[in-house]
């Protein structure tokens, strides 16, 4: 039988890659907690909690902490215990690109090419 760990609203499973305390860790970042609220929770340093995360981000391969729940989601080493809210995630991840890239500005190249065609509007308007 697997043993698992339960954290709020997130469960974590052991013997999938992490070492215990880096599952516990990554569990508290899932729920949003920093490394210092992390530190104060658990009674150690912070920076204990540092290392163990980026222990945890070297084993998954990530460099960000996003990336790593992200990740630790994807390979089923946690997982939230509301279903709901893992549909909502995985649709907002199928659309996440799409969304992406209506939501950023343009170049400022773009910019300056939208200033001369308004300009060359306006000059004909008033011409």
């Amino acid at each position: 039988m697997e043993s698992t760990i339960v954290d709020g609203a997130w469960k974590g499973h052991l013997g999938r890659g992490l070492a215990p305390r880096e599952l516990q860790f990554v569990l508290s970042v899932a729920q949003g907690l920093t490394a210092k609220e992390i530190a104060r929770v658990f009674g150690i340093a912070p920076g204990t909690v540092v290392k163990r995360l980026a222990n945890a981000m070297f084993k998954l391969g990530v460099h960000r902490q996003g990336a790593l729940v992200a990740e630790a989601m994807r390979r089923q080493i946690i997982t939230p215990l509301c279903l709901l809210l893992a549909g909502l995630i995985a649709m907002h991840t199928a659309t996440d690109d799409q969304l992406a890239r209506r939501d950023r500005r343009p170049t400022e190249r773009r910019f300056a090419e939208m200033r001369l065609i308004r300009r060359a509007e306006a000059v004909e308007l008033i011409g």
